[in-house]
């Protein structure tokens, strides 16, 4: 599989860049809707992108009333359905209320006359990002109680009352898994580049082999230890961030989805397949399953190699948007070219687990 080498990721997704080009903002108009829009807003603001993130361009605004974070939609032509800020905001906005580790919300625009595509707006969490899962610089303790703390804070997410918190409308509640492979294979489609084998008999078997879904709960969608702003100095989720994908849905696609990384090797990202885990106090699989269903009151986890099939061929369809945004030139970070390149290994490694799963 394609990716940076071992380290590259903390250093070339970390940290902000000066807008150019496309990816640069009206700062005149932003100020005036900051100004009618951000509570307690004093200005003049300034505007830096930060490195990391594919797929909905995010900004650093620095104000005299302090930091924030701004999402927007991409620029030119894109997909149905995808890029959802106002959903991102939606989602946020209610979990915050609960106490649940998100940033505050401070206004969302459908306005595309401000800086020429719907945003949000959002508090910037003072933390820190792991990209790579071997967490380098931790001791064998740090790494276990921060893996811990990921895993507690999605079984809180799963948890969680959507009637009670106004997101009953967030999404269709049932038939998660059929509607999930249906929706990834349509958007495939739309970005498709050429014929991958291992992609068609995935979409030829994933729909015939369904599993029951039990339970009902807000799914993150992108889960992972890159998408959670730690606290500095403790085992502590501050923010889970990136809920473009969120949704109402089984909340079994969330943690698989997250136990992903214990199927990919490592590379300098969230994978710890090929990490010597015990030494490093990561835990194994089965502690992790364990452990989520004791939060969340399941007897255990079945067809584990289903869910992996079907999470990597999600995976590959989400960077294969990337993929065509690239050839279209319109993706939004310098890294996306060579993240486009991890699309058929991830076909193939969904294949893989599909076939031990009976395909």
């Amino acid at each position: 599989m394609t990716t940076p080498p071992a380290m590259d990721a903390q250093t070339a997704f970390t940290g902000t860049v000066v807008p150019e080009g496309d990816d640069r903002l009206d700062e005149a108009r932003l100020t005036q809707w900051f100004e009618a829009h951000v509570a307690g807003f004093t200005g003049p603001l300034s505007v830096s992108k930060f490195k990391g993130g594919q797929s909905n361009p995010t900004y650093r605004i620095d104000a005299p009333s302090g930091p924030y974070v701004l999402r927007r939609k991409p620029f030119g032509k894109l997909l149905p359905s995808a890029h959802a800020v106002d959903r991102e905001y939606k989602v946020q906005a209610a979990l915050f209320e609960t106490g649940f580790p998100v940033a505050r919300q401070y206004g969302l625009c459908t306005d595309d006359a401000v800086i020429g595509s719907w945003f949000y707006v959002m508090g910037c969490v003072d933390g820190h990002t792991i990209w790579d899962g071997a967490m380098p610089d931790a001791t064998p303790a740090e790494r276990r109680a921060h893996y811990d703390a990921m895993v507690d804070t999605l079984a809180a997410l799963h948890t969680i009352d959507v009637d009670a918190v106004g997101l009953s409308d967030f999404g269709k509640p049932g038939n998660y898994f059929g509607r999930q492979v249906d929706r990834w294979t349509k958007q495939y489609r739309l970005s498709e580049t050429e014929t991958m084998p291992e992609m068609e008999r995935l979409i030829e078997f994933l729909p015939t082999t369904l599993p029951e879904q039990t339970r009902v709960s807000v799914v993150h969608g992108d889960y992972r230890i890159d998408n959670l702003i730690f606290a500095r100095g403790e085992p502590k989720v501050l923010a889970v961030l990136d809920w473009e994908l969120s949704t109402l849905g089984d909340p079994l696609a969330d943690f698989t989805y997250f136990c992903t990384a214990w199927a990919q090797d490592n590379g300098g990202r969230s994978g710890v397949k090929d990490l010597d885990r015990k030494a490093l106090g990561i835990p194994e699989l089965e502690e992790v399953v364990e452990r989520y269903c004791a939060s969340t009151g399941r007897d255990g986890l079945t067809q584990i190699d289903w869910y992996l099939a079907y999470n990597f061929f999600r995976l590959a369809s989400i960077i294969q948007g990337i993929k065509k945004r690239v050839i279209d030139g319109t993706a939004s970070s310098a890294h996306a070219k060579a993240m486009s390149e991890r699309v058929q290994p991830l076909a193939a490694l969904a294949l893989d687990h599909a076939i031990r799963a009976g395909a």
